[in-house]
């Protein structure tokens, strides 16, 4: 199907705050407050990009401020995306949610993680390190969109035209640490929302995480396809809203 784009240049309006966690100008976090901020936990979202450095936080600024609009206290992660060093990213994402949920303001100290397409594999990845204890955080749920949640089989269908292997920087059979697909069960609730339409990130990648991990909650939007789940604009956003909203 043919993908409307106009998601990832819409204007949003600027964060209430921004937050640094490294030295580094990627090393950080835009927070925006929503109305219900304090009853509700914290949404961090990542951001997707097929980890490439030449996509930013910036084409999800609009997704952050429907979310804050819809009365979270939302807070959109930017990370280091450096090709071939993956430690760059996954040691960003580690340190970010480790110290900056007791940083950022009005929520009740419990977090959601949502992401999308890449964001979504750096969620199930921060969720399994999470179940391993590895992560400190108060994790209540997670928000999958269209994730690249297994990364051999993103690898061998050449998603992003070699994003796996741009990323890794060697086939991922030689990092399972890096792929969600082999590590252990979240301990929380998992949900993934997948368009039926997605080329760029197809159906067959979250259905290969679903079979490893069946208590994995799976909704498929058919006539969606990849950037649809996060344009507060299509009706498949309704159902990103509802999903949140069921976690509580």
């Amino acid at each position: 199907m043919s993908e409307d784009l106009s998601i990832l240049s819409r204007a949003a309006k600027p964060p209430d705050l921004t937050l640094s966690y490294g030295d580094h100008a990627d090393q950080v976090a835009d927070v925006r407050y929503g109305s219900q901020g304090s009853e509700l936990p914290l949404l961090i979202l990542i951001h997707g990009g097929f980890w490439k450095p030449e996509y930013d936080r910036a084409h999800a600024e609009a997704m952050s401020c429907a979310l804050a609009d819809a009365g979270w206290t939302t807070l959109t992660l930017e990370y280091r995306r450096v090709s071939g060093e993956p430690d760059l990213t996954l040691d960003d994402v580690m340190t970010a949610l480790t110290t900056l949920p007791a940083r950022a303001e009005r929520h009740n100290a419990q977090v959601i993680l949502i992401g999308h397409s890449a964001g979504g594999h750096l969620v199930l990845w921060a969720a399994a390190r999470c179940a391993q204890r590895e992560l400190p955080l108060a994790l209540q749920g997670v928000v999958a969109l269209a994730p690249a949640a297994d990364l051999q089989m993103a690898h061998a269908l050449n998603l992003g035209e070699g994003a796996v292997q741009r990323f890794i920087g060697q086939d991922p059979m030689h990092r399972a640490d890096v792929n969600p697909l082999c590590l252990p069960a979240p301990s929380t609730r998992v949900t993934i929302i997948q368009g039926d339409d997605d080329e760029i990130v197809p159906p067959a990648v979250t259905a290969s995480y679903c079979v490893a991990f069946p208590a994995t909650y799976l909704i498929s939007l058919p006539d969606c396809g990849h950037f649809a789940l996060i344009d507060p604009a299509t009706t498949a956003w309704e159902v990103v809203l509802r999903e949140l909203r069921s976690l509580l």
